[in-house]
């Protein structure tokens, strides 16, 4: 019997402390393996000399700036600041005699994000300073020191931020003043063999720690690290070598056939702006990407993937050596592009053509500088997953799809790992969710456990991507990892790891996988609702900026097809701004990233963000200025309004409508003048003229004659009133409905005349104002929890007055208090020539940690009610029978939603909410949240939105929502302009559908290359076949059906879905339910 035995198995918790403290950083360093990490440490001078230049401000300098200015003396120890500044260090160094032999390293600790120049302005590497799991602080100076080694200078670009921003973000505002500490500037030799020993017991230890107890893998494991540490002595180094034998004999036992295959990827998922702005993420590419490549070249099976070409623009503007390095490893298959999409964008509030746009400046950006498009959708960290997405990921020329995000849900489980996404028009592509729950692994044996155990597909599909490296902040992979993984790479007790592109997963398992799932429609995100409503302004930006986009691109086709009829005068006359019509196409892309637009930046972000749509709003005003001085000419659209005599309006969708329009300024006179006659009003609240611009086709222009007013409106028209009733309630009336408004500001009733129906329920409201607690579990800017429904308060108003009583609009201001800090004031309007009540909101919003919402009862049952969505709607159930169901108590939609049953239905439309919920017959719209964090400013200030009720019959489907909602988000373009109608239009609208009213002409651009083919994107918007007829007043030679990025469709599109008519300017379009059509015309 041996006498020191001590029995193990009996005290296996006390044993794993034992392993655990080992390799600890903590009060056993002096006697454990941290002892023998390294061999010399020196710092100070002679060896390490240290000099400083600061910035100025909060500016970013290049090197070549930097490295000509005055330094001055710095030393271990100072500190630097404030926040968001940058700090140049020269570093000299002098490697002494006694690390001859050695490998020595650099260790350089800023407590925050730095930079590793070469002397001559190479980006070397970043560095990460701190403590925790991102701590890269080592530049390796020499593999092996010699004697008399020359003096080394070198730079060390310090960024005064973390690698997760300025502290922690839920608890301090981001802008504040914080100093960063210089921890250390030393020079260093580590014992390579130690390491090795420490890398060794890092897999087996967590083995040890995370196997199931039950198996004789698990003791192996226990065993082998327990016999490891009896073998070391921090004193005697000659015992590294047996100790490490041990190790090697643990992991020379092999897994079989059957085990699980893992497919390793590294990647520094980085967020394009969160917690730090748009300018510090360019920073923080360089040093990340500028890591991953010396780590290339020291692991040659090492595969990394980097996605969002907004990235890589950026690198290639500001590191151009560093750019081609990345080419160069591109080439080799180390580093991977992936995505196809200009940044990692949200999904939920971007529009179907500005998805369509991430596609098409993300591949042509990947085609042009790595010679070949993405075919994996690459999307980790995004709040939730539009049900078109399949339809445009195939469209682009992509077929795969990876994700993580919903591991997230905090209500449901997601049932599925590997599967068939199967979109709302029927697309799928094969999709697949990392069981490790992460896109920042950290290559430990307990998360390749997990990517086994989760693996919900795992019948079906024996092997699963694993992705590591620190993320959200850049980093990404370490030299820790990269070792880990080589010890794990065929090891028992453990699934397979090989290190490999992501497709290269994907092709094995459309080869192998059987009977995969399918899961059709959205992946909806049980998480992060709040992100439908934070940063209310950024959102109406955002849509004000894609309806602006695509009017002007609209014009500008217009325009140009015109000029080059004109070939004698082409170049002087007019030139399609292609160029910058792309830049802000990027803007607006940019501001699309996952973290911007729901909401969930910081405060700086928001300031860069507003300036950037400032600038587009600022040159979409002169390039459609100058197009549509092109198309009418000079004469007919005076470069000074004030010679302008007549309004021309020009309606850019695709119906012939009639609205109600405010002159502009200059020409208010000539139009007050005609008040008598019914068809000009005198806005109340700021004196606008109004005047209705009657019958404007679709994609035409029409000009308002002020001295011809009368003739445009019927005495039917004119029927419009406007009263308090003997109750005290307020009736507003025209021709189509009847709608009673009482003291509280809510609507009593909602009269259809022509169908002799009630919409409001007996002793119900609509527009009732509803204050909400809004405060989640952790996740302020992004998160609505379902709690919040149960705390709340209704608002009603202390004042309705009337303010307009027609004859063009009738309207009732109403003012609701919202607390001691906060007010709305109301104006509720009905035109004389719609049904549809209009109401404009102005918030002074000073709140803390609510919630505003509206809602709407109506007598109307449904057991779904119908939201848009990117180029289609979605059904949502109006009950929360399961969990699945309650889990959508907040969902998105865009333009509109609608709650209909059999003959009758009411639309709720809105010009920037996106926040939408129904539950039974009550619809609600959220308005604005106030949330602290990370942004303490968030919504803070003055707001104007608008909302619509739009009553119709008919169920949704037979209803002209779409289009209305269209017509209340893009007003007539007003021109001012110098000829009568019969001069200015010129005839037929320049493009015309007919024989489908389903469908939507959504976009019309210039095609991307050649400058005689321009695009028509169109789409089937209520869910059936049509076969519509698309006229185009453009002169046209030849169309051809293209995918979003305007290549032949080929082999994917089948005789007889396009068709052009003989001897006329019409096609012939076959759509099926939900599906995007692009055409591109030749001329």
């Amino acid at each position: 019997m041996q006498h020191h035995m001590s029995y193990l198995q009996k005290h296996q918790s006390i044993t794993r402390s034992r392993i655990n403290n080992f390799t600890s950083d903590n009060q056993w360093k002096d006697v454990n393996l941290q002892a023998i990490l390294f061999d010399l440490k020196v710092s100070g001078e002679p060896y390490v000399k240290l000099e400083v230049w600061s910035a100025p401000g909060q500016e970013r300098p290049s090197f070549s700036h930097a490295a000509k200015q005055d330094y001055r003396p710095a030393k271990v120890g100072q500190v630097f600041g404030p926040s968001w500044t940058t700090h140049w260090f020269r570093v000299t160094v002098r490697i002494p005699d006694s690390f001859e032999g050695k490998p020595v390293q650099f260790l350089f600790d800023t407590n925050s994000e730095a930079m590793v120049w070469s002397a001559d302005g190479e980006p070397i590497m970043g560095l990460t300073g701190g403590g925790g799991g991102e701590r890269h602080v080592d530049y390796l100076l020499t593999p092996s020191a010699s004697t008399n080694e020359p003096l080394r200078l070198f730079y060390m670009e310090m960024a005064c931020n973390g690698l997760f921003g300025n502290g922690d973000y839920h608890q301090h505002p981001q802008d504040r003043a914080i100093y960063y500490k210089l921890s250390s500037a030393e020079l260093a030799a580590p014992n390579p063999e130690a390491w090795a020993l420490f890398h060794d017991m890092d897999v087996v230890s967590e083995m040890a720690n995370r196997l199931p107890q039950d198996t004789p893998r698990y003791w192996q494991a226990l065993k082998a690290a327990n016999k490891i540490v009896n073998i070391f002595e921090h004193a005697d180094v000659s015992t590294v070598a047996p100790a490490r034998a041990v190790a090697k004999r643990f992991f020379e036992a092999q897994g079989g056939d059957s085990t699980h295959q893992v497919y390793a990827i590294g990647n520094c998922h980085i967020d394009t702006a969160w917690l730090w702005p748009f300018d510090e993420t360019k920073r923080k590419a360089a040093r990340s990407w500028a890591t991953q490549l010396s780590l290339m070249d020291d692991y040659p099976e090492y595969r990394f993937a980097a996605s969002q070409a907004q990235q890589f623009e950026w690198l290639g503007e500001n590191y151009p050596s560093l750019f081609k390095r990345i080419q160069a490893k591109a080439r080799t298959g180390q580093f991977i592009p992936i995505g196809g999409t200009w940044v990692e964008m949200d999904c939920n509030i971007p529009s179907g053509e500005s998805l369509v746009r991430q596609f098409l400046l993300g591949q042509q950006y990947f085609k042009r500088h790595f010679g070949e498009t993405c075919d994996v959708f690459w999307l980790p960290d995004t709040f939730g997953y539009s049900s078109q997405l399949p339809q445009i990921v195939r469209l682009a020329g992509a077929k795969y799809f990876f994700t993580q995000k919903l591991s997230w849900n905090n209500i449901n489980t997601f049932p599925n790992t590997t599967f068939r996404w199967i979109g709302l028009d029927g697309s799928h592509i094969l999709t697949h969710m990392a069981p490790s729950n992460t896109y920042g692994a950290q290559c430990r044996p307990g998360e390749l456990i997990d990517s086994v155990k989760r693996h919900k597909d795992i019948a079906y599909s024996n092997e699963s991507l694993y992705l590591f490296g620190n993320g959200d902040g850049g980093g990404g992979p370490l030299r820790s990892m990269l070792e880990r993984l080589r010890r794990m790479q065929n090891v028992d007790g453990l699934p397979q790891v090989k290190q490999a592109h992501p497709r290269e997963f994907y092709k094995h398992v459309e080869k192998t996988a059987e009977e995969l799932v399918a899961w059709k429609g959205e992946l909806y995100f049980e998480l992060h609702r709040g992100t439908y409503t934070s940063q209310s302004n950024n959102k109406l930006w955002n849509r004000k900026s894609e309806f602006l986009l695509r009017d002007t691109e609209l014009l500008c086709t217009i325009a140009q097809t015109q000029a080059s009829r004109n070939e004698h005068d082409y170049e002087h006359k007019y030139k399609y701004p292609a160029k910058e019509l792309t830049r802000l196409w990027k803007l607006v892309c940019l501001n699309q990233f996952h973290d911007v637009v729901p909401g969930s930046a910081i405060n700086m972000v928001y300031r860069d963000s507003d300036k950037m749509y400032r600038d587009i709003f600022d040159s979409v005003e002169k390039l459609r200025h100058r197009a549509v001085s092109c198309i009418y000419g000079e004469s007919a659209i005076p470069n000074d309004p004030g010679l302008a005599t007549y309004l021309t309006v020009f309606n850019t969708t695709g119906w012939m409508r009639s609205s109600i329009v405010t002159v502009p300024d200059h020409l208010a006179m000539p139009f007050r003048q005609q008040c008598e006659n019914g068809a000009v009003q005198i806005r109340e609240r700021d004196g606008a003229v109004l005047t209705l611009a009657a019958d404007v086709p679709g994609f035409a222009a029409h000009t308002i004659d002020p001295e011809n007013t009368a003739s445009r409106i019927t005495d039917e028209e004119l029927s419009l009133r406007v009263f308090q009733d003997d109750s005290g309630d307020y009736v507003m009336a025209n021709r189509f409905v009847r709608v009673v408004i009482d003291q509280a500001g809510q609507i009593a009733s909602y009269y259809d005349i022509a169908e002799s129906r009630e919409l409001v329920p007996n002793r119900e409201r609509a527009n009732v104002f509803e204050l909400y607690d809004d405060v989640p579990i952790f996740w302020d800017a992004w998160d609505i929890e379902i709690y919040s429904l149960e705390k709340f308060k209704r608002l009603d108003a202390v004042q309705v007055s009337i303010s307009d009583t027609g004859p063009l609009v009738a309207s009732l201001t109403v003012k609701v208090p919202i607390s001691d800090q906060s007010v709305l004031s109301q104006t509720i309007s009905l035109s004389a020539i719609s049904p549809r009540l209009d109401f404009d909101c102005d918030v002074d919003w000073h709140e803390n940690r609510k919630c505003l919402k509206v809602s709407f009862t109506w007598d109307i049952h449904n057991d779904m009610a119908t939201y848009e969505t990117q180029y289609g709607v979605v059904q949502r159930p109006t009950h929360r029978n399961t969990t699945w169901d309650m889990a959508k108590f907040e969902v998105c939609a865009h333009k509109f939603a609608d709650l209909s049953e059999f003959g009758y239905g009411v639309a709720l439309l809105n010009d920037c909410k996106y926040g939408h919920s129904t539950l039974e017959n009550t619809m609600s719209l959220t308005l604005l949240r106030s949330p602290k964090s990370p942004d303490e400013h968030c919504d803070m200030g003055k707001h104007s939105f608008r909302y619509a009720l739009y009553p119709h019959k008919g169920c949704f489907n037979e209803s002209n929502v779409v289009q209305e909602a269209y017509h209340f988000n893009v007003p007539l373009l007003k021109i001012p302009s110098a000829v009568p109608d019969i001069c200015i239009t010129n005839g037929s609208p320049y493009f015309s559908l007919s024989g489908a009213r389903n469908v939507v002409l959504d976009a019309v651009k210039m095609a991307e290359v050649n400058g005689s083919r321009f695009v028509v994107r169109l789409y089937e918007a209520y869910g059936g076949h049509a076969n519509a007829f698309l006229t185009s007043k453009l002169p046209f030679i030849h169309v051809q059906k293209v995918n979003i990025l305007e290549e032949p469709m080929g082999a994917d599109c089948s005789a007889g879905e396009l068709t052009r008519l003989h001897f006329s300017d019409t096609v012939k379009v076959r759509f099926k339910p939900f599906e995007i059509v692009s055409l591109k015309f030749y001329f």
